[in-house]
């Protein structure tokens, strides 16, 4: 048998997650503030349904990561306060997962925004 009460705990926690880290890491605000920015403009570029799904998978997983970046980071300097190789190590590596796929991120967008905004900038010029 489900136990709503359960469920609904674990949905305010994972929310609480968020505030957070919105709070508290500033890379993870940079991210969110973009990712408005970004869908207000595929918005007022009228994207088809296929660019907006794709658009939105690319920001779920860049915010994802920045989440689970965070968490490794925090469970890391709860486990040491010291300065250890393998904590700046596991630290840099879930840093660069984030940084590999926001650049990919990036040129996905590219790839998604060029055609939108060069109909965009055609039909203004007609």
């Amino acid at each position: 048998m489900i136990s709503w009460k359960k469920l609904f705990s674990s949905f305010i926690f994972a929310f609480s997650g968020i505030v957070t880290t919105f709070k508290s890491e500033q890379n993870f605000r940079i991210h969110t503030m973009v990712s408005v920015i970004v869908i207000g403009l595929a918005i007022a570029l009228d994207f088809s349904i296929e660019r907006f799904i794709i658009l939105l998978i690319v920001i779920g997983l860049v915010l994802s990561l920045e989440l689970v970046n965070t968490a490794i980071e925090k469970t890391v300097d709860l486990i040491t306060k010291e300065y250890h190789p393998l904590a700046k190590k596991a630290k840099d590596a879930a840093a660069g997962a984030v940084l590999v796929f926001s650049i990919f991120a990036v040129i996905i967008g590219i790839l998604l925004f060029i055609e939108p905004l060069i109909n965009s900038i055609n039909s203004v010029k007609r």
